[in-house]
Parts: C-alpha cells; sequence; structure tokens
C-alpha cells in the first residue's frame, strides 16, 4: 500500500513534467520501454534492484544505457529512484503513469482481445456500440490470443464480458460438472 502511494506520487510527478513539455505520450511509451528491457533482462533486473551496488555505478550505467534513447524526463526520473533507493517502483510508476494518461484523455480502459486481429472497422463499431451502451468514453487497447479459439473478451475496469469460444466451453464444462455432482 505505502508503495502504491509512492509510485503514485512519482507518477504524478512524471507525468505533470510532460504534460508541462507536451509529451505525455512519448514519455509513457519510454517509461513502459524502459521497464520492459529492465524486466526483460534477469541480469540487468538483479542489476538494477540489486541494494549493494553503489547508487553512482547504477545511475552511471542507467544513463549510458538509457540517456541517449529517451526524453530527459524519463532518464531522470529513472535516476532519481536509482537516488533514492525506490528502483523496485518503476513497474508501479508506470502503471500509475498510463492510469494518469488516460483520466486525462477522458477514457475509460478497455481492453479488446480476440483469437485474431480485428479490423479497424470492426473495432471501430465494437468500441461505437460499447461507447453508446454505457454512456462513458473509452481507451481502447487490443490484444490477440489465439487462445481465445474465436470471438471477443471485453475488459472494462471490473467488468468482463467474455464471448469466446474459449469461455464459453468452460461455462459448458462448468455446468456439465456441477450436474454430475
Amino acid at each position: 500500500m505505502a508503495d502504491e502511494k509512492a509510485a503514485r506520487r512519482y507518477a504524478a510527478a512524471i507525468f505533470s513534467l510532460a504534460r508541462d513539455a507536451k509529451l505525455e505520450a512519448r514519455v509513457g511509451e519510454e517509461l513502459t520501454s524502459v521497464s520492459e528491457a529492465i524486466d526483460g533482462d534477469a541480469a540487468l533486473r538483479g542489476f538494477f534492484v540489486s541494494p549493494v551496488l553503489s547508487r553512482a555505478l547504477k545511475e552511471r550505467t542507467l544513463l549510458a544505457t538509457f540517456g541517449s534513447r529517451v526524453h530527459e524526463i524519463v532518464a531522470h526520473a529513472v535516476v532519481l529512484l536509482v537516488r533514492k533507493r525506490r528502483e523496485t517502483l518503476l513497474g508501479e510508476i508506470v502503471r500509475q503513469y498510463h492510469a494518469l494518461e488516460r483520466a486525462a484523455r477522458g477514457g475509460e480502459p478497455l481492453t479488446v482481445t480476440t483469437a485474431h486481429p480485428l479490423s479497424a472497422a470492426d473495432l471501430d463499431a465494437l468500441v461505437k456500440q460499447l461507447e453508446s451502451r454505457f454512456d462513458k468514453k473509452f481507451d481502447v487497447e487490443t490484444h490477440v490470443d489465439p487462445h481465445a479459439i474465436g470471438g471477443v473478451r471485453v475488459m472494462m475496469g471490473d467488468r468482463l464480458i467474455d464471448a469466446t469460444v474459449a469461455g464459453r466451453l468452460e461455462d459448458l464444462a462448468r455446468n456439465l460438472f456441477a450436474q454430475r455432482t
């Protein structure tokens, strides 16, 4: 809980700087890239979160690795996390940052998962139907999950609409097992 609060404060500060520079999207993408790069490499992750290594060494290494590839807001944010020994908050800061970004755009998060990529027309039609039904604007994120087999799974906040073939098969199996007992 305390880490989430701290991450929210860092994310709010980073978002404020990005908004002032009119770089909200770029900073968000670059924060995500840095976080994914660190999480995707076990050695880099170990280096980044190690309490044994000196802060100066971490700062130099991170600036050499990411400094010229990301905006200075992102570079300074990552260095600040190292200086304050808050490296483990990076993933949560990224999540909080994107939540602030969505809130600024006025859209509620909407995740659409299908077995195959939807055409732009199909996605637009689905989103328009959901926006009119729920009287909300959505910030849409799409995912492809071959395990869905077919159909669509929509996640809006804590509401799930599962109209995938896999979801229907799971429901059928659950009902069959419930009847057997």
